[in-house]
């Protein structure tokens, strides 16, 4: 098992970036809704860009539990620690009205597997900050897709 709690002074900068991390979901999709037709592509690839960014985030840290446990790690976390690239990378393909709403699912679908994985791994206690951070994530990427 990983350790369950860490430093509160860890913690805390850890909490503070999480939430930091939401300013360019938020700003960029609130862009969309105020700026220019011709900005619209160049912030709208800013948004797409950093939502898969932190889609593929979020898979690589489940390499992270496969380099700490080594022979004993479950298979899933190497398979699925390169499966939000994956789809981030289609979803970068696509137009942004598609590939919003993809982004939004692939980061619901993150946040769905840490839920069943984090437990097992003495986590638990992150998911809270993990569901807040995932709602406005995905709020925005759905938002920035439904820009005029």
């Amino acid at each position: 098992m990983l350790s369950e709690s860490l430093p509160s002074a860890v913690a805390t900068l850890l909490k503070r970036l999480g939430y930091a991390g939401l300013l360019p979901f938020v700003g960029l999709a609130a862009l969309l809704w105020l700026v220019k037709p011709e900005l619209h592509a160049v912030v709208t690839l800013a948004l797409t860009t950093y939502a898969a960014l932190i889609a593929s985030f979020l898979g690589g840290l489940h390499w992270g539990v496969a380099f700490l446990k080594g022979d004993k790690t479950p298979l899933f976390h190497c398979v699925w620690g390169v499966t939000p690239s994956l789809v981030a990378w289609v979803a970068l393909l696509l137009p942004a009205y598609a590939g919003l709403p993809l982004l939004g699912l692939l980061l619901v679908t993150c946040y769905a597997v840490d839920h069943r994985q984090w437990p097992k791994l003495g986590l638990s206690h992150w998911l809270p900050l993990r569901l807040h951070l995932t709602l406005v994530a995905t709020l925005s990427c759905l938002l920035g897709a439904a820009a005029p």
